[in-house]
């Protein structure tokens, strides 16, 4: 058994591992990657962001061919099983695979698949899915091994009818109604994928109102179309005991409520990966809920020891991951000012999706900001009537003084498209960063960005 000597040994290749070795190559560093599943690309490509959006996809498309009465000279309405929607996600899993695969044989990455763990602070031992036994030494380690969902002890998670967001993509059959305990991201995205099935979704929050980091309106917006299409939201729920049954769950509420359903989706907090790391063996400890603690260069508390994504918490999302990973590599040359993710769009792929960047209206309000509002909304767009995609709109919160740019929300189709020109401006220094960008700039008509220069009038209207 040798020791293979490497400048940076990455754990994890998801989003944040891939940006991280990427990175370090271009800068002229010798890189090994070590990735436990068999394949590359992470819990991102196969097992979250990846599948739940293809399916998502795929489901949006089936609920506009059956709700759109156009297509009824094709054809009566489709009923199409759970199972079967998820082959499309299965075809993209296998090209992410192939591309990404190239993109490390291209960068003279070497790849090891197997599990990693800590014999020193310079050393990996990784014991192969073959048996093998190989040591990495490196001059830097970074730590990309991502998340798991979280798995409360007094819930069967063996039971086949009780799921949790990796397993739900085992699912072999199409319930009649599910209970999704959980309201976050990952729960509200599923909620929307099986209502547009035509599931019956019982959806457990544990808090007050849905997406709570979200401005209220489209918070609400957002509550509105799911109840519209059959989701019962019930807010301010804790689970006591789940009871799985031979065909079916019973979820017995602290209320002293009782939801039956087919299948139950846990959807209800992630861990970090940490747990067979041998963290103990560099003096690291994770936190309670298996998360690292990093600095503005990303480092942990051993100084050649780095992480990125999922693993360190906020924001969790496979974008931020990317270039916290980039920003750990670049960090590790330390003669430059620290490169750290501090502005991030979030991206919520409901039906229709949800995306924002910047101030709520509740947060400019409680910091006594004066701001103004300007709305777009879709159902007067040219590009959405075409499309048929009228609901939701687009928000822009501006200073009625100076005219900044203080933050973008948007709900309805593309939305996550959408969110990047007003991020393109509000990035801009003050002279640039204005609403009478949106007022001067003309944009191609009929579009869905045509909702900035609409948003922008609306506002400089309530301006005096």
């Amino acid at each position: 058994m040798g020791v293979s000597n490497y400048d940076v040994v990455v754990l994890g290749s998801g989003p944040a591992g891939e940006g991280a070795a990427f990175n370090a190559v271009k800068l002229g560093k010798r890189v090994a990657v070590v990735e436990q599943m068999p394949t590359v690309g992470g819990n991102c490509t196969h097992l979250g962001t990846i599948p739940s959006k293809t399916l998502r996809h795929s489901v949006k498309q089936i609920y506009s061919f059956n709700n759109n009465p156009m297509f009824r000279e094709i054809g009566e309405p489709r009923w199409f099983s759970f199972p079967n929607v998820l082959k499309s996600a299965h075809e993209v899993i296998q090209k992410q695979v192939k591309s990404r695969t190239q993109y490390y044989a291209r960068n003279r990455i070497d790849l090891y698949f197997g599990m990693g763990c800590f014999v020193d602070e310079n050393t990996i031992e990784v014991v192969e899915n073959g048996g093998n036994v190989e040591h990495l030494s490196a001059r830097h380690i970074i730590i990309a091994t991502g998340s798991r969902p979280y798995r409360p002890a007094d819930v069967d998670f063996t039971h086949p009818r009780i799921y949790d967001s990796d397993t739900i993509l085992q699912l072999n059959h199409t319930p009649r109604r599910i209970i999704i305990y959980g309201a976050g991201v990952i729960g509200c995205e599923y909620a929307s994928i099986f209502s547009s099935l035509g599931v019956l979704v019982d959806l457990v929050d544990t808090r007050d109102r849905l997406l709570s980091f979200l401005d209220n309106e489209i918070s609400d917006a957002l509550s509105y179309h799911l109840r519209k299409n059959n989701v019962i939201i019930r807010h301010n729920e804790e689970y006591q005991k789940i009871e799985g049954t031979d065909d079916g769950v019973v979820m017995h509420l602290k209320s002293g409520k009782k939801i039956k359903a087919n299948a139950l989706l846990w959807a209800n907090g992630r861990s970090g990966n940490t747990k067979n790391l041998g963290l103990e063996n560099i003096g690291l400890e994770a936190n309670s809920r298996g998360q690292l603690s990093v600095n503005e260069y990303y480092q942990t508390d051993v100084e050649n020891v780095y992480a990125a994504g999922d693993v360190i918490g906020w924001p969790s999302l496979a974008s931020a991951s990317y270039d916290q990973g980039r920003f750990a590599a670049n960090n590790i040359k330390g003669d430059e000012p620290p490169l750290f993710v501090s502005s991030v769009p979030a991206g919520i792929y409901t039906i229709p999706e949800i995306s924002s960047l910047g101030k709520t209206e509740e947060e400019l309000t409680e910091a006594a900001v004066p701001y103004e509002v300007g709305k777009a909304f879709f159902s007067r767009l040219a590009r959405a009537q075409i499309t048929g995609e009228t609901a939701g709109m687009l928000k822009i919160l501006f200073h009625r003084e100076t005219l900044e740019i203080l933050g973008i929300h948007c709900f309805g189709d593309q939305a996550a498209e959408i969110v990047h020109i007003g991020q393109a401006i509000m990035e801009q220094p003050n002279e640039v960063n204005s609403l009478k960008y949106f007022l001067n700039t003309t944009f191609n008509y009929p579009t869905m960005a045509e909702a900035y220069r609409v948003a922008a009038l609306d506002g400089m209207n309530r301006v005096f």
